[in-house]
């Protein structure tokens, strides 16, 4: 299983071009051994877009992000008018406690088939500081099996835990200090990007040999 070495992370964090400005990475994440299966192909991880494509994007996220909410649907275009684009999703809840009522909301429907259906959703709720209610509400009328929504909660409710803290031990290790981050390919960027941005990107990823 390949890992970051100090050199391989600092590619994978590398300045993109000059629309965008990477942040450096601190001595401590670069120590420290980052497997990279782990980040782009942990098999609890929802995956969206083409499961083959040529050029992952990691979206680290929080549902109370205004930030995450402004370029969520220009992500979602570009991915849909890209189609070579794998698009994995960590849910990343640093925000509120209720960012993370979300996130087990989205993880837990999942398991019928319907995360990005109830991503969508959360992530369409405007504001900031969305409360556990208005996240709940959100959900239901996404159209989901809510009977089944609940009992995976139940019964896959430890599977869930862990992947958000191996989410957020990848976050740290990384550096990451708020949402949204995306990694494409081998650069990373933040902020709420615009679709243009986010085609240049995955453009300038493609011409490094995509990931």
């Amino acid at each position: 299983m390949p890992h970051l070495t100090k050199s391989l992370l600092a590619a994978l964090l590398a300045a993109l071009s000059f629309i965008f400005v990477a942040t450096p990475v601190p001595t401590s994440a670069q120590d420290k051994e980052i497997s990279v299966d782990a980040i782009l192909n942990d098999p609890h991880a929802p995956i969206g877009g083409n499961p083959k494509g040529d050029i992952t994007i990691v979206a680290f996220l929080d549902y109370n992000c205004p930030f995450c909410k402004q370029s969520a649907p220009e992500l979602e275009k570009l991915v849909k008018a890209d189609g070579r684009i794998r698009l994995v999703y960590k849910d990343w809840p640093i925000l509120t406690p209720a960012s993370f009522h979300g996130a087990q909301l989205a993880l837990a429907a999942k398991h019928q088939g319907k995360y990005e259906q109830v991503h969508h959703a959360l992530m369409a709720i405007p504001g900031r500081r969305i409360g556990k209610d208005a996240m709940t509400e959100a959900v239901q009328k996404s159209g989901i099996d809510v009977e089944r929504l609940n009992g995976d909660l139940k019964q896959h409710g430890t599977e869930i835990q862990a992947l958000l803290q191996r989410n957020l031990a990848q976050a740290d290790a990384l550096g990451l200090t708020g949402t949204p981050v995306y990694l494409i390919g081998p650069f990373k960027v933040s902020g709420a990007l615009t679709y243009e941005q986010f085609r240049k990107a995955v453009a300038d990823a493609r011409e490094q040999g995509g990931q």
